[in-house]
């Protein structure tokens, strides 16, 4: 397809870019400035583990890696519950179940299979000789509670409610980077690089457990009230005290979870095989430099991730005319931003990652520059993603786009990699992202039942008052 760069044309991309921006909503804008902190405290943890040499940034970017997929594996169960917490609050005349025994079914589910993972990791740990695998039985003390949060907030990313989750989201890396900061003044710097290691590895498993313990008392408690409000309301009424009595199970749906899961671990590897590509062929100072350009480069995802979070309720409504437009919504203000987004922060971080984190960066900013391309089109997955899983109840469908990503990725990377190093990784993932998400977008409309164009149209997309609500 080509546009011609004629004025009326012009005016209509500015026209579209308005109405996206005043089509972003409230919510959006409150998770998007708790992201921001998020981001802060982030790039603070990554500074400070940075400046501790390439070696150690290389064994926390792969520890936490081993983490995102313990988390992911086990995520269907939070995403489950806010598939029922949205559908339930779009569903007309029909009587609201309890919360609390859902929450309570799911956080049980969570810390058994916690359990379980807890046994897997202590045993690769005491066989492993490298970091950061020897590392893995601190994740293994951690695990029954860091499934806690993914799980918990799907209460309230089902509701369609941001600060509980913002608050959850911002209180783990704040807790971290105190943790760290207190670990460098008691050791006072003088820690060899394995020791450093352990330092940075206690401080973050320990402050994300510590909030993932509070965000599921909370999370109880807030299941427990809202459940006592809805019973006040019912009570004159014996059939819908009866319905708020029956709540779903999640083992009735268990293929549900378990897909999500194994969706979840398939996208994951697609954000981060390269990771441990990079280890293979260069070794672990060059996936430190090279994680850093990951980091940097999934900043363009800040503003996406805070769109659909805050859409996700609404884009999982039964109605598919509702969830399309919510989707088609999302996916510009994301493809928008991001594309607009990508020069300024490669401009950014060719000007700052050497002087913040050290000589040693200057090998992030070519493999970063290869990324941001790939990255900025992959914004609009995480919309299409919810479409999928929270509205057509197909997960599957994200798992065989990121599955195809991931193919493209890897097989491109096992080419590249041992003649471009880091370069190769970053120039092979933005291909599996690039070609994947022109799929996930066809894949949309075709469920969707519309043209090709609706993404620069909002008129084909256009809701009345009614259905927007």
């Amino acid at each position: 397809m080509s546009v011609q760069d004629s004025s009326p044309v012009g005016a209509s991309r500015w026209a579209a870019l308005q109405q996206a921006w005043r089509a972003l909503p409230r919510a959006a804008l409150g998770n998007l400035l708790s992201k921001l902190a998020i981001v802060g405290l982030g790039l603070a943890i990554t500074v400070t583990v940075a400046r501790q040499g390439p070696k150690v940034q290389g064994a926390f970017a792969l520890f936490v890696a081993v983490e995102s997929a313990l988390l992911t594996l086990f995520s269907g169960l939070g995403l489950w519950l806010a598939r029922q917490m949205s559908q339930q609050a779009a569903a007309a005349g029909g009587a609201p179940t309890r919360a609390l025994p859902m929450l309570t079914g799911v956080l049980r589910a969570a810390v058994v299979l916690g359990l379980v993972a807890s046994g897997v990791l202590l045993a690769v740990s005491w066989w492993a000789q490298a970091l950061p695998y020897s590392m893995l039985w601190l994740l293994a003390l951690a695990a029954p509670f860091l499934l806690l949060v993914p799980t918990a907030t799907g209460l309230w990313l089902g509701q369609g409610r941001m600060w509980p989750i913002n608050a959850a989201q911002v209180a783990a890396p704040a807790s971290v980077l105190a943790g760290l900061a207190g670990a460098w003044w008691i050791t006072q710097g003088g820690a060899r690089t394995t020791s450093a290691v352990l330092l940075v590895l206690v401080a973050w498993v320990s402050g994300k457990s510590l909030v993932a313990v509070v965000t599921a008392v909370y999370a109880l408690r807030d299941a427990g009230r809202r459940d006592e409000v809805l019973s006040a309301q019912n009570a004159q009424n014996a059939q819908n005290a009866q319905a708020l009595a029956a709540s779903p199970s999640w083992w009735s749906q268990w293929p549900f979870v378990a897909t999500i899961g194994v969706t979840n671990v398939v996208s994951l590897l697609n954000y981060r095989a390269s990771l441990f590509l990079v280890e293979r062929h260069e070794g672990l100072s060059v996936v430190g430099t090279y994680s850093v350009a990951v980091t940097v480069a999934e900043l363009l995802w800040l503003l996406s991730s805070s769109v659909t979070v805050s859409l996700y309720a609404r884009i999982g409504h039964p109605d598919v005319k509702v969830a399309a437009s919510m989707t088609v919504q999302a996916v510009r203000i994301n493809v928008l931003a991001t594309l607009a987004a990508a020069p300024v922060l490669l401009g950014l971080a060719w000007w700052a990652l050497p002087w913040v984190m050290g000589p040693a960066y200057e090998a992030s900013l070519w493999p970063l520059a290869a990324l941001l391309p790939g990255v900025a089109a992959y914004a609009a997955a995480t919309s299409l993603s919810a479409f999928y899983t929270n509205h057509l109840g197909k997960p599957q469908l994200s798992g065989a786009i990121a599955g195809m990503s991931l193919a493209i990725s890897f097989s491109s990377g096992c080419l590249l990699v041992p003649r471009l190093g880091a370069l190769g990784a970053g120039i092979s993932s933005s291909l599996g992202y690039i070609l994947a998400i022109a799929a996930a977008y066809g894949v949309f409309l075709k469920h969707a039942r519309l043209p090709v164009k609706a993404l620069w149209t909002p008129a084909l997309t256009r809701l009345s008052a009614d259905q927007g609500q």
